[in-house]
């Protein structure tokens, strides 16, 4: 029951009830709404402002840990590229010199991504730019990483064709030093042993016994087992790759086939005497790009210095040829 108020009137000397209108009573509940509302948001905004509810609590704590998370990504990635950047400078300065490969250019390696804009998704947020530059870092490590493993790739193919080509050419004598009688003649003109006339010798002839063995000089494949070219008798030619091709020729038989495939130091005939040939012997020649050079320049890989010394110095005796 609300309380009744009265004041006193002077006058009659008496006290008398104060009576409310409802205008004045409807004011009055207005403006108690409207202080009431009016403190209520003072109070909320001023609230927000220097307290926080628990949730606005956690989704902070949340706030600041992606940050610290960003901060630990950017210095890996830091790292990342410390690291990568020194596999490209040996892999620039060594791999690829060694290789005779050409260096990737630094631009090549660290372009960026023109164009569209490729981070837009990230735009509205409160730390888009960390965002967006730590995916642009990340993209272009990843760019810099593919460009170094297919680099790794060419090398890696330049090294296995560099180790063929190295089994591959002929590097050893075609007759083991124990069993060789002489050097009879070597790469020049010499005297033929039929005619008498000076002749160009287009090969080296190794003076030994028949049966004699003989070797291949390099890994290859043998393209040809016959007497059917003029002069040569029974011989065998041997295509090397890399535009080489090696033959021995005035076999007395043969250990190989047509199309196998022979290693360096294989046996693959017997020394003989067949076709145009004055005594028992190897004739032994090299062609690059099918045209014939000096088998001299090719016996490093089982001589030492000085039989090799003394190989060139029987094989530059301007004498009479075997064949």
């Amino acid at each position: 029951m609300p309380k009744v108020k009265y004041y006193y009137d002077s006058e009659s000397l008496s006290f008398k009830k104060i009576k409310t209108s409802k205008r004045t009573m409807f004011k009055n509940v207005l403006l108690y709404l409207t202080g009431s509302a009016f403190f209520g948001f003072l109070f909320i905004f001023i609230g927000s402002q220097y307290f926080q509810s628990p949730h606005e609590r956690s989704l902070n704590r949340e706030l600041e840990n992606m940050k610290f998370q960003f901060s630990q990504l950017d210095e890996k990635m830091e790292n990342v590229e410390s690291v990568l950047e020194n596999i490209e400078d040996r892999d620039n300065s060594i791999y690829r010199i060694y290789f005779e490969a050409p260096p990737i250019s630094e631009d090549k390696r660290k372009a960026g991504f023109g164009g569209v804009n490729r981070y837009k998704k990230f735009d509205g947020f409160e730390y888009s730019n960390i965002i967006k530059e730590s995916n642009r870092k990340i993209d272009v490590i990843q760019k810099r990483l593919t460009i170094q493993s297919k680099s790794l790739d060419e090398i890696a193919k330049l090294a296995m064709d560099r180790e063929n080509f190295l089994k591959s050419i002929p590097a050893i004598q075609p007759v083991n030093n124990d069993d060789l009688t002489r050097i009879a003649s070597g790469f020049g003109y010499r005297i033929d042993p039929f005619t008498k006339a000076r002749k160009h010798h287009f090969g080296i002839d190794f003076t030994a016994p028949q049966g004699t063995p003989v070797y291949a000089t390099g890994d290859g494949t043998v393209v040809r087992v016959d007497n059917r070219s003029s002069g040569y008798g029974n011989h065998i030619r041997i295509d090397h790759g890399y535009g080489y091709t090696s033959l021995y020729a005035h076999l007395y038989r043969f250990n190989v086939k047509r199309y196998q495939k022979v290693k360096r130091g294989d046996l693959i005939g017997y020394v003989g005497s067949t076709g145009r040939s004055s005594a028992p012997h190897l004739h032994y020649e090299i062609f690059k790009d099918k045209v014939k050079i000096n088998p001299i320049n090719f016996y490093y890989g089982n001589l030492t210095a000085k039989e090799y010394d003394e190989l060139l110095r029987q094989a530059s005796v301007v004498n009479q040829s075997l064949d």
